[in-house]
């Protein structure tokens, strides 16, 4: 299997594998490289769903939160997949390959979501398969990554959510303040990447790419926080990741109503908290004066600096107003922080 052969080429090249995926020694040390230099980042830890067959297209497009008829080999796509209330179920990254569609998402939402996703095809001609094992994932980030491809591919995607396929490689680029791009490939096509890249970035693991998602203020969908949240407090309108033009999905009517009537309560912020225990998503943010919790943890990491970085769903009357603070209403304050897009 391709994941056997792409871990033996990650031994060789220095790396541990446990739960968290594959790491290169210390890991605070590999969140400073994230901030501070070029970083190549094994991805194999996140899950790969291929949606494939002649009704592949409509299926998504009757199940998501974007309009997959403009995901395509050259534009991927953030989506949402929610429940018929609105919440969101699954948040993926949708790339276009091999004439199938792959949905990129957190591990431990792997399995549920693509049985749950199974149960809608019904006479469709479509199958979905775990392609976790199909094709090997890899994070780029840096000042000097797009050059690097430049050298190695002859080109490099330019624009948030372009896509270039080179070869066998596909290759993604990503929002954040920092240049970022996934590559997607079979081993022998990404083993000579990495090697290439290698020679300016250096190896991390999982919590540096992590910390530079939420820095990017995207938000990361996992068992802690699936069902929680509309697709807008994820602030997913400013991502791309939903359409209000579109026809129906799963709770659409919600989505739309919410933003057609600007009654959104809660939205994500980018938050600094001074505290040497990340917080699991769903854990509670309290505010001072406020009945009950004012907002719910979305993702959290430790930074390089102290502390930890958060992506954390408030009340915008608190957010405005309010001291916030985690776990209770005696807990690390919240600092917050300006997101790298506009809301």
């Amino acid at each position: 299997m391709s994941n056997q052969q792409w871990q033996q080429f990650l031994s060789g090249a220095g790396a541990r594998f446990d739960g968290a995926g594959a790491s290169f020694g210390d890991r605070l040390a590999a969140v400073r490289l994230a901030l501070e230099g070029d970083v190549l980042v094994d991805l194999s830890h996140e899950g790969l769903i291929a949606v494939r067959g002649a009704d592949a297209p409509g299926f998504l497009q009757n199940l998501l939160t974007t309009d997959i008829p403009r995901v395509s080999e050259h534009r991927s796509q953030l989506s949402a997949w929610c429940t018929p209330k609105g919440r969101v179920l699954a948040l993926f990254r949708v790339i276009y390959r091999d004439d199938a569609f792959y949905l990129q998402l957190p591990g431990d939402l792997l399995e549920r979501t693509l049985s749950r996703l199974r149960m809608y095809v019904l006479r469709a001609k479509v199958g979905l398969e775990d392609a976790s094992d199909e094709l090997v994932r890899i994070g780029l980030s840096g000042s000097t990554v797009a050059a690097g491809l430049r050298r190695a591919l002859g080109a490099c995607p330019e624009r948030v959510d372009d896509v270039m396929q080179s070869g066998s490689l596909t290759l993604v680029r990503l929002p954040g303040p920092r240049p970022r791009l996934h590559a997607l490939g079979p081993p022998e096509a990404v083993q000579p990447l990495w090697r290439a890249l290698a020679r300016d970035a250096c190896p991390a693991g999982p919590e540096a790419w992590a910390l530079l998602d939420i820095l990017a203020g995207v938000p990361t969908v996992t068992h802690g926080t699936a069902d929680a949240f509309l697709p807008q407090m994820l602030n997913l309108q400013a991502l791309g990741g939903v359409s209000f033009t579109k026809g129906c999905y799963p709770g659409q009517e919600i989505v739309a109503r919410t933003h057609h009537l600007g009654t959104l309560k809660r939205r994500l912020y980018l938050a600094r908290a001074e505290t040497d225990v990340a917080p699991e998503p769903g854990d509670p943010v309290y505010a001072r004066g406020a009945e009950g919790t004012a907002g719910t943890v979305v993702n959290a990491q430790r930074h390089a600096s102290g502390g930890v970085v958060l992506l954390v769903v408030v009340q915008i009357s608190a957010a405005e107003t309010e001291e916030l603070r985690l776990a209770d209403a005696s807990g690390p304050l919240l600092r917050l922080q300006p997101l790298p897009y506009e809301v």
